[in-house]
């Protein structure tokens, strides 16, 4: 398997206009244990970063709150000026208090100071995608969606996504500004959020899964290892893979903090599943 090749095809324009990689690369793991602090060998993340544009990946998702505020920083550090081309999508709506501690904000003053932190740290006069982390379970939606709404007119951002939301959501976000992508857990083994990605395939709506290997579900992992050992290929990339054939709008955007095992993500995109892999893969049944 050639690792190292270049991804040149398998394209997306999110929002109608960006035209990114179908594979890229999302930058929470390149900060310290518990998604917080800075990472134990700073010089690596940075390498890893170098090295995905290097290797064709031409969108970048992070987040304020990742590190907080590591992930922008290290980001800002290995690629700016940025290359022609690359598409940084950051978000905000939570908070930190400690590793692997996420409390929710997205009231529209948090949102503020969020969106203009991420503007200065990542050197940029407008956020390509700025997707909403979490809806707020106490901050009326409508809230936050005026905020966005209102950011967008003043030109901060460009184009808005959210994360972790349902169909009813997505369309009342749709009353205040275009819905461009969605973030939700999903992998071949979590396909809770089906419809939710069947919705955004209709409406030509960027769909970028998170957590797409749920690497608890046994039954899960024997089948992708038989399918992985015909391929000459690893569980994670036919995973990955899957996620790739599964649907047109879907994004990809594995993290990690080693250049090899980025290069091994990469390589996911050499795999020709058949017919009867994808049949194989499509039985799995969720945890």
């Amino acid at each position: 398997m050639n690792s190292s090749a270049i991804l040149t095809s398998n394209t997306f324009k999110i929002g109608g206009d960006l035209t990114v990689n179908r594979l890229g690369y999302g930058a929470m793991r390149i900060t310290g244990k518990g998604i917080w602090g800075p990472p134990k060998d700073q010089e690596e993340a940075k390498r890893v970063l170098k090295r995905a544009v290097e290797l064709g990946v031409n969108f970048i998702d992070t987040a304020d709150s990742y590190g907080p505020h590591v992930s922008e920083e290290l980001i800002e550090e290995a690629l700016y000026p940025y290359p022609e081309g690359l598409v940084i999508g950051t978000k905000g709506g939570l908070l930190r208090t400690g590793p692997d501690e996420w409390p929710i904000n997205a009231h529209p003053d948090h949102l503020q100071k969020a969106l203009e932190g991420s503007l200065k740290r990542l050197k940029l006069d407008q956020i390509d995608l700025y997707q909403l982390h979490r809806i707020d379970p106490i901050v009326p939606a409508e809230q936050s969606f005026e905020f966005l709404q209102k950011a967008q007119q003043e030109g901060k951002i460009k184009h808005i996504g959210l994360s972790e939301v349902d169909v009813d959501v997505i369309k009342k976000a749709q009353e205040f500004f275009e819905v461009v992508s969605v973030q939700n857990m999903y992998s071949v083994d979590n396909r809770k959020w089906e419809h939710v990605l069947q919705y955004c395939k209709v409406h030509n709506i960027a769909f970028i899964p998170w957590f797409p290997l749920n690497a608890g579900n046994v039954s899960s992992q024997d089948k992708l290892k038989q399918v992985a050992d015909k391929h000459n290929a690893t569980v994670h990339q036919v995973a990955l893979n899957w996620l790739l054939n599964h649907a047109e709008n879907i994004l990809l955007i594995p993290g990690t903090s080693s250049v090899e095992h980025l290069e091994e993500n990469m390589g996911a995109v050499s795999i020709t599943l058949s017919e009867s892999d994808i049949k194989e893969l499509n039985s799995i049944s969720p945890k």
